[in-house]
């Protein structure tokens, strides 16, 4: 399935895995950084390419449920997810959220899949519990302003998206986007 070409980034956002975690000896001496800090670093950070490390380590982080059948839930969900199987996949997150009701990343999977299939309040409601448990996340926040835009809500989409900015100044096409927001919400008023 393809998608238009504006959707890339919110769903990519919002379909993040968690990269390979850092082993060894060097690692297991570090101290874990919070995500706290993470955040800190990607506030304070004009480097690209660390900026994309932080985020890679930000979605690392929520992606971590400490337990193996919840993290062995999630990426089967993600799998049946990409093969379409939306309704699968909603029961899937939805068994992760029963088990662990406090993972802000089951109910952001639950989203993307909602969103997929078509229903926008579903996504919301599940994209609203994810912020209430974890209010930076930059994905849920790029989603709920595309599932807003697609709704032709635009002065919401733009504080959606001004929210995902505040959390991740790095989000690519960030500046444009705004003005593409602000631009279409000024035609609609004249």
């Amino acid at each position: 399935m393809r998608f238009p070409a504006f959707l890339a980034l919110p769903l990519l956002l919002m379909l993040a895995q968690p990269g390979l975690a850092q082993t060894g000896t060097a690692a297991a001496a570090k101290a874990p950084v919070t995500l706290d800090e993470l955040f800190d670093k990607l506030q304070e950070t004009q480097n690209p390419i660390e900026a994309k490390q932080l985020e890679r380590k930000i979605w690392e982080a929520w992606g971590k449920s400490d337990s193996d059948t919840l993290e062995a839930l999630m990426q089967g969900g993600v799998t049946v997810m990409e093969k379409g199987d939306y309704k699968r996949a909603v029961d899937i997150f939805s068994t992760v959220i029963e088990l662990k009701p406090d993972f802000a990343e089951g109910y952001n999977k639950r989203a993307t899949v909602r969103f997929l299939a078509g229903d926008y309040a579903g996504s919301v409601a599940d994209i609203e519990r994810t912020l209430q448990l974890e209010p930076r996340h930059f994905g849920a926040l790029a989603g709920l302003a595309m599932i807003m835009e697609r709704l032709d809500n635009l002065p919401e989409a733009l504080r959606a998206y001004r929210r995902a900015l505040a959390a991740n100044p790095h989000l690519a096409d960030g500046p444009e986007k705004l003005k593409e927001l602000r631009r279409r919400i000024d035609a609609k008023t004249l």
